[in-house]
Parts: structure tokens; sequence; C-alpha cells
């Protein structure tokens, strides 16, 4: 058997590279790593065959262009992936390493804008946060920790409506408020001061936690509405004051509502900051209104008592 004979129908790995545009290197480097076949003539040189070959390599080819990796072409060579499956994982990919970008570059900016005085506490701010995904559990897990007994399904809807999602392109702004937050919630003596914001256990024993959350959860729901107006209905308050009231076995009394209220934490500056940059990352009203808006009534009321 002749070499002509061999390479009937065959191409050499040279045309093989002019028939598809790739170096002869890098289809030497896919033979090696099994993802193209060659068969060897008599004299020891690669050869393939066109039919099934130039259509795989320019298959390997688009696929590289567009940044898929070779463990991901070889599944769809495979049959074990398809196209669309291997392109959406990329696309995916792609999508992190652009937010990390982008919180990156606005958190340059964000040092680059500040004034020169400024600058260095900004530059330790934002060094202290890696990532927009990094600060976003780091303030899920804060309220984790405070609302624990509350039921997974309550839990993420509180998560929706009160742990800020950046933007794909968040502003300078923006990252900054919530480098700000993290450093809240990294603080033993903030987490202490909402925790006390919540449970009032000063004083009193608080015997349901779940019954207590899912009543201050239904009231924040009712002040909605009433946030920044001049609207005072007494019936949002009272569900308020009969949650905490119910879940300790207790009643809605003056000298109650005295003790709920003494009850609070003496430092409220900067829980009324945290809540206070949340709304203006989410760009919503959050629960840290509805509290606000709760408390002042509460106070009122106890001071038209006495």
């Amino acid at each position: 058997m002749t070499d002509d004979t061999w390479h009937r129908g065959l191409v050499s790995i040279g045309e093989l590279s002019q028939l598809t545009g790739v170096s002869v290197r890098t289809v030497r480097f896919y033979c090696d790593n099994g993802i193209l076949e060659s068969q060897r003539t008599t004299g020891g040189h690669r050869v393939f065959d066109p039919t099934t070959t130039v259509d795989r390599l320019l298959l390997v080819r688009r696929l590289r262009a567009l940044g898929v990796g070779l463990a991901a072409i070889v599944a769809v060579l495979t049959g074990e992936q398809t196209i669309a499956e291997a392109v959406a994982v990329e696309r995916a990919a792609v999508d992190v390493e652009f937010r990390a970008m982008a919180w990156r570059r606005a958190s340059l900016r964000a040092v680059e804008a500040a004034a020169p005085s400024e600058r260095a506490h900004r530059l330790e701010l934002l060094a202290a946060v890696q990532s927009g995904h990094a600060a976003h559990d780091a303030v899920v897990r804060f309220w984790r920790r405070i609302l624990t007994p509350l039921p997974a399904d309550m839990f993420d809807g509180f998560v929706a409506m009160n742990v800020p999602e950046l933007p794909t392109d968040p502003t300078p702004e923006q990252v900054v408020g919530y480098a700000e937050l993290v450093r809240y919630v990294a603080d033993s003596a903030f987490n202490t001061v909402v925790s006390q914001q919540i449970w009032h256990s000063n004083r009193t024993v608080v015997r349901d936690k779940v019954a207590l959350l899912v009543g201050v959860a239904e009231a924040c729901t009712m002040a909605e509405p009433f946030i920044g107006t001049d609207a005072d209905p007494g019936h949002v308050l009272d569900r308020f004051v009969e949650a905490h009231a119910s879940a300790r076995g207790e009643r809605d009394t003056p000298r109650f509502r005295e003790r709920l209220l003494a009850d609070l934490p003496a430092d409220n500056r900067r829980i009324h900051r945290y809540w206070r940059i949340t709304g203006e990352i989410t760009g919503a009203p959050t629960t840290g209104n509805a509290q606000r808006w709760l408390y002042d009534a509460l106070h009122r009321s106890t001071s038209a008592v006495v």
C-alpha cells in the first residue's frame, strides 16, 4: 500500500489548516488532547477525513472564539451538552465577570471622585468589599442571624424587599452606599441595637418570636400607604402593638406601650441611616421606613395619654 493510496480521500494536517483557518500547531494540540481524531500514514504523518473533521474543527474554532472552554466543547462534541447549553453557561459566567468589573469600576470612580480629605476613608471603606455579590451575601447573613425563627419563605420575602440588589452597572454612589451597609452589619454593636429594636426583650420575654415577626410584618405592610403623609390611622399602630403584646402573652395597655417605647435602643441614629441608605439603593419603601412610622406613632400615642 503506497502513501498515495493511503491518502486517497484524506487530507494532511497542512491542508486541514488551510481549509479551516486553524493553525497547524493548534490542530496538533487538539489531536493530542483527544478533540480531533487523526490517522497515520505509513510515513507517520497525520491525515484526516475531511467529511467529518472539517465541520468538527470549525465548530471547535467558533466556540473557542466565543470563549467557551475546552471541557465544555468536548461535552458538546460528545453529545453530553448542546451548543445552546454550553453557550448559556459561558454567557452566565461572562455576566458574573461583567458585574464584578462593573463593581470595581464604580469603586474606582468613587475613590477618584472623593474629596482629597475623604479619599483615604473611602478607599478603606471600599477596599473591604470585594464584590457586589459578597456585599449582598454579607447583608443577607446579617438579617438571617437577626430573624432566625422566621420561616424560609417569609425570610426570602423580607430579603427581596429589604436587601438591595445592585444594578448590573452600579453608580459610584450605590457602591459606596452598599459598602456602608456592609460596615454596619459587620459591627457587633449594630447587631445588638437592631436586635433590640426588633425584639424589645429587655423588660419582657418574647414567647412566640415567629408570631411577633409575622404580626410586625403585617403592620409594616399596613403602614406603607401612610408613610410620608399626615394620616395617622390608629388601627395600624394597634396591629403593631398587638403583635408585640400577644407574642409576650400580655395585653395592649398604656403601660405596655410605654414599656415598648422604653425598650427602643438609645442609638437609633445608625438604624435610621442604615434604612435611609437601603432606600436610596433600592429606590423603594423599606421595612425600616414603616418601622420608623410605627415608632413615631407609638411615641405620639404614649404622649397623648400623658
